[in-house]
């Protein structure tokens, strides 16, 4: 039967020495609530702790890292692409307040080739590490004729939970209340499909060292996404927070509109950071002023927190404590008749009926 299988295309002891190569990778995620180790039909996770609660909500949240894989298979770089999909996928959790417990994964490939397989999961065990979620799971799917041999895709799922009077959101956001921003670390993991559209329009060369980024083009476009997991739940923990928004697809004006209540308006100012130079190289290549980027890439901003301003100066220590760069973004204001005649405002995205975003001035780049 083996054989048989060989000859269509799917090997399966390769799949045998991928899940070998990664085993110590994924025991390193977990803790004495996972039982059972690599290679069950299901991951097992003991919810004993959550007898402590009043009322345990669980958060869930699905995701993959889009075209961005292209970029890893073009530079023959795998071991940071599970970094991105653990940051989009456990950081959209933490939104809401929740603590993460556990992910899984699932990798569908053309062919599978053990030591690749192998370094997409260290890069997901090592973003589960550092975010304190147990990987308890996946799957790994040889698909020849429908992937090329060296095509991959990732999708991953997490589960968290929070406390019912505890969830964070637009119910909680009101008039006066502070942006406050989190510097990304670069592009992230959206916005690709435009990256790798640039590149192609542009040839620019993936490994040639640029003096403005410091590195090559390539080193920029795959540096993994940042985990703002652990420090939101901090700044949970050491002031008022009222809502978070991870900027992911669609850039910082439509996320942020996604936890504003109806009625209120978020005054952003571009020009209150220094717009990163893979921002401005990208806009050079599109021949594309930077705010015509910011529905598509976050433009160095990759977390929001909503807060009182009381709550301003401990969150900034909170963050500077934990190695992240932050700075007032703006504020939230009543939306009054003036604003949809007088300013352009992004609403109702992602088929949310909320509040609105309003972007002031403009970038300042390097």
């Amino acid at each position: 039967m083996s054989s048989l299988y060989s000859a269509a295309g799917v090997d399966v002891e390769a799949g045998d020495k991928a899940v070998e190569l990664m085993k110590a990778a994924v025991a390193r995620t977990h803790s004495a609530r996972v039982l059972g180790g690599v290679g069950g039909f299901a991951g097992l996770w003991d919810a004993s702790d959550l007898l402590t609660y009043t009322r345990p909500l669980l958060a869930t949240s699905t995701d993959g890292v889009g075209t961005k894989v292209a970029l890893a298979q073009r530079l023959d770089k795998h071991d940071t692409i599970g970094v991105d999909l653990v940051g989009m996928v456990v950081d959209d959790i933490v939104v809401t307040g929740a603590r993460p417990l556990f992910m899984t994964d699932y990798i569908a490939c053309g062919k599978v080739v053990p030591e690749r397989i192998a370094a997409i999961v260290s890069g997901i065990a090592r973003g589960c590490e550092e975010t304190g979620t147990a990987l308890v799971g996946g799957e790994t799917a040889e698909h020849p004729g429908l992937l090329e041999p060296e095509e991959y895709d990732v999708a991953g799922a997490a589960t968290g939970v929070v406390e019912a009077g505890k969830v964070l959101g637009p119910e909680r956001v009101r008039d006066g209340d502070v942006l406050l921003a989190m510097a990304a670390s670069g592009v992230h993991a959206n916005g690709y499909s435009l990256v790798r559209h640039v590149l192609a329009s542009t040839g620019w060369d993936l490994y040639a060292h640029d003096d403005d980024l410091g590195r090559t083009l390539g080193e920029e476009l795959l540096e993994p996404t940042r985990l703002y997991t652990r420090p939101c739940l901090d700044l949970v923990e050491a002031t008022t927070v009222h809502a978070f928004t991870h900027v992911t697809g669609g850039g910082l004006a439509s996320n942020l509109a996604r936890v504003l209540p109806p009625g209120l308006v978020a005054d952003v100012d571009r020009a209150s950071w220094v717009l990163p130079p893979v921002f401005t190289l990208l806009a050079r290549g599109a021949q594309a002023w930077p705010h015509e980027l910011e529905g598509t890439l976050n433009l160095g901003v990759g977390m929001v927190a909503i807060l009182p301003a009381a709550s301003f100066e401990r969150a900034t220590a909170s963050l500077a404590a934990a190695g992240i760069e932050s700075w007032e973004l703006g504020r939230v204001r009543v939306e009054t008749p003036d604003d949809v005649t007088h300013h352009p405002m992004v609403s109702g995205t992602k088929g949310v009926h909320g509040g609105a975003v309003v972007m002031h001035r403009e970038y300042r780049t390097a």
